[in-house]
């Protein structure tokens, strides 16, 4: 073991020395250092994400208040004057927790990369949660079953903590969907119960945008809209949870926790009843999933974007005297087949199968994996032998998430590791090739513009960058076990 945490600090050196030099020019080869064990490629991949994710943080970020910017040039050492949505805000907070993760796994074989970056990095996951609060705001919804006044995040940051404006489009779920999964991700890390309790409260919210009016056969209709103003039905406002539900599940198995649910009897009539959380959380989970699989599913395999309704605009109807909110029916999916609604579908399944050990979910993991990476996954377009994936919109961090999809598909599918390799290859590649000034082009295997003024740069895709990496280091312990 002394001579595994020598070699591993000798490694350190190299890699420091290699990634923390302040430029290279556009297609120069950066000179590598090739890992011999999987302790070492671990501890590369880990360097190489704090590398950067502290350059991502020093760049885009500004003042005492966290207020993050969307856009940096390297070229020109210029950020934007606009300021990240609070989704964009997240991406900051999964790549630091993917950092956390992979140091407390490595603490022992890298005692002196924990030891110089775990603290810091826990200071700078309590700053960024303070920040958020910038995105904060409250508002009253009327939903399907009740009227509440929610604390809710805005997608939009607020001049001050708490004073965002959550009002119609402002407000979407999967913003709320997003935030919870790194909430919990932090509860699992550090323990500190204020992430669950944060989580629980934005499920809670998110729960109350499912639709549990009934249809004519007296079946729930189902689906949370985009936001509470929306109609249309999304990918991205319903998968995403379910990871979150099922983590939810198993922190309260056994236990004889409670939650109130609020239902809707055939003739119309809102009640509730007492149920135990982690069965709630996952009777939700697989709710949610089977009704995505069931309404959004492609005939190859992957996942459209949304489903209509037959109204274009909330619909609501009295009760006993209360107004609720109306279930809508909805019409025939659309849109383009994102990469991320697939990749949330695939870490539901898996989780999901963790938990229940259904065989449903293990033959969905292994037919969606096959899917993605048939749809997705284009071999030679950008580079001859490697394989690129969608580079339009916000593709570079939805890409992170199918990663992510994978990753949690790799404990009960061996075949992800095709995926994963392509993931792992990319990003060394544009590595050892394009990385300037500490950052990563949109295009790992293109690299930068001629042009310096398009060269622009999204924060989320950097750290979506750092947050792979990261994740990545764990992958090639867990496949060398």
């Amino acid at each position: 073991m002394y001579k595994l945490k020598f070699s591993i600090l000798l490694l350190l050196c190299s890699f420091f020395f290699v990634d923390c030099s302040s430029d290279t020019d556009q297609g120069q080869k950066r000179p590598e250092v090739t890992p011999s064990t999987p302790e070492q490629w671990a501890v590369r991949d880990l360097t190489r994400a704090i590398a950067l994710t502290d350059t991502t943080v020093s760049r885009y970020f500004t003042g005492s208040d966290m207020t993050l910017h969307r856009y940096y040039n390297p070229y020109t050492n210029s950020v934007s004057s606009e300021v990240a949505s609070v989704w964009m805000y997240t991406s900051a907070i999964e790549a630091v927790n993917s950092v956390m993760e992979a140091l407390k796994d490595m603490k022992e074989s890298a005692p002196n990369l924990y030891d110089a970056n775990y603290t810091r990095y826990n200071d700078l996951l309590t700053d960024l949660y303070k920040g958020l609060e910038f995105y904060s705001g409250t508002y009253t919804l009327t939903s399907y079953t009740q009227t509440k006044q929610w604390t809710v995040y805005s997608v939009d940051r607020g001049s001050s903590v708490g004073t965002a404006n959550v009002e119609g489009d402002k407000n979407v779920y999967d913003d709320q969907e997003w935030l919870t999964r790194e909430l919990m991700r932090s509860y699992q890390i550090t323990g500190k119960k204020e992430y669950l309790d944060k989580a629980e409260y934005l499920v809670s919210y998110i729960l109350d945008g499912w639709d549990c009016t009934l249809d004519d056969q007296d079946r729930e209709i189902g689906g949370i809209t985009w936001g509470p103003s929306y109609v249309t039905k999304h990918s991205c406002s319903n998968a995403p949870l379910v990871s979150s539900l099922v983590w939810l599940s198993k922190i309260y198995s056994g236990k004889k926790d409670s939650i109130i649910d609020r239902k809707i009897d055939q003739a119309g009539h809102r009640y509730t009843q007492k149920e135990e959380k982690d069965q709630f959380y996952l009777n939700f989970a697989q709710k949610i999933y089977d009704w995505q699989k069931a309404h959004l599913m492609m005939s190859n395999g992957v996942y459209y974007d949304l489903i209509g309704a037959t109204q274009n605009m909330p619909q609501y109807v009295t009760v006993d005297g209360v107004r609720y909110r109306q279930g809508i029916p909805l019409t025939t999916p659309s849109g383009i087949a994102y990469t991320y609604n697939s990749g949330t579908m695939l870490s539901g399944g898996a989780d999901l199968y963790s938990l229940t050990k259904d065989e449903t979910y293990l033959s969905d993991i292994k037919s969606l994996t096959q899917a993605t990476f048939s749809v997705f996954a284009q071999k030679d377009a950008a580079r001859e032998g490697y394989y690129s994936y969608p580079l339009d919109g916000f593709s570079t961090w939805f890409n992170d998430v199918l990663m992510r999809g994978y990753l949690a598909g790799y404990e009960f599918d061996s075949n992800a590791s095709l995926p994963l390799s392509t993931f792992q290859d990319n990003l060394d590649y544009a590595y050892a090739n394009y990385l300037y000034r500490g950052m990563l082009p949109t295009s790992l295997l293109v690299g930068w513009s001629k042009t310096t003024s398009n060269n622009n740069t999204e924060a989320m895709f950097e750290f979506a960058f750092a947050s792979e990496y990261a994740m990545l280091s764990h992958y090639v312990i867990k496949r060398n076990k």
